[in-house]
């Protein structure tokens, strides 16, 4: 089909999808916990790590060895004095270039999120998992 057919889809297309579907399995049980919470793609991570040997991220980063796979921001205060929301941003092109078929990008996808979800809520990843009775 061509670029210009509104039934394309590309591949961001594709993977704001697969992020929105696993995002929503998690905040069905978490909702009410999640209110305050949003989620964002961005194509590439623009941040380095803190050491080299090991490489070290901070607790808010996921990552796979030297690549950031998604980043949690915290509430805070913008520039111009304004309130941001608490923000999991994922980076799109590492969480592509590790899943092998458009099967293994949703699962993928679920895991970082947990991960981000859990660093956010401050509990574990099994009790993320479980939902709030669990924790």
């Amino acid at each position: 089909m061509p670029m210009s057919m509104p039934g394309r889809r590309t591949r961001r297309d594709h993977f704001d999808a697969a992020a929105v579907d696993a995002f929503a399995e998690i905040d069905a049980r978490w909702h009410d916990h999640l209110v305050d919470l949003d989620v964002a793609v961005d194509d590439i991570p623009r941040m380095l790590p803190r050491g080299t040997d090991p490489v070290q991220w901070p607790d808010e980063v996921t990552a796979d060895d030297q690549v950031p796979l998604a980043r949690l921001l915290p509430a805070g205060i913008d520039v111009a004095g304004n309130p941001i929301r608490a923000q999991i941003i994922l980076f799109r092109r590492p969480l592509e270039l590790r899943s092998h078929d458009d099967e293994e990008l949703p699962e993928i996808l679920r895991e970082v999120l947990i991960e981000q979800v859990a660093t956010y809520l401050g509990v574990d990843e099994e009790t993320v998992e479980g939902g709030p009775e669990t924790g």
